[in-house]
């Protein structure tokens, strides 16, 4: 996998919103600059594997055939999302032990949330503008 330029940017939105969480909630703690930064890359590391899966099985849910299958995709789907935060959570303290915290379940949701909103909204700030065909023909004349 070849780091593109949009997952430093992600990476920084991280670290911000990551330093905000820091700021304003008590129980979420990082000792230091250089542990938020690499607590930014890890949440980066598994929200991306984690849409990846999700993306998959949304895929089969879609494709599905027998409505066993659906179901039993839906359902793996519906374990994905809060799973996804006990992992984050387990990642965190098994890779920085007591010295990063992001408190419990719900401000890890509330983080990732946010994480997510924030990328959503750095990327739709930074994509080239739609061309649209009424564009093209006006910048003809």
């Amino acid at each position: 996998m070849r780091l593109r330029p949009i997952d430093l940017v992600d990476v920084f939105v991280y670290l911000v919103v990551l330093g905000a969480f820091i700021q304003l909630f008590p129980q979420v703690i990082s000792e230091t600059f250089l542990l938020a930064l690499l607590t930014a890359i890890l949440l980066k590391v598994v929200l991306e594997g984690v849409l990846w899966l999700k993306k998959r099985v949304v895929a089969r849910i879609r494709d599905s055939s027998t409505a066993l299958t659906r179901a039993v995709n839906i359902v793996a789907l519906v374990l994905i999302l809060p799973g996804s935060k006990f992992v984050v959570l387990l990642l965190v303290d098994v890779v920085f032990g007591e010295e990063v915290r992001l408190g419990g379940f719900f401000a890890v949701t509330a983080l990732v949330i946010v994480l997510t909103l924030a990328r959503a909204g750095v990327r739709r700030l930074l994509a080239p503008p739609a061309r649209s065909p009424a564009n093209d023909q006006s910048s003809r004349r």
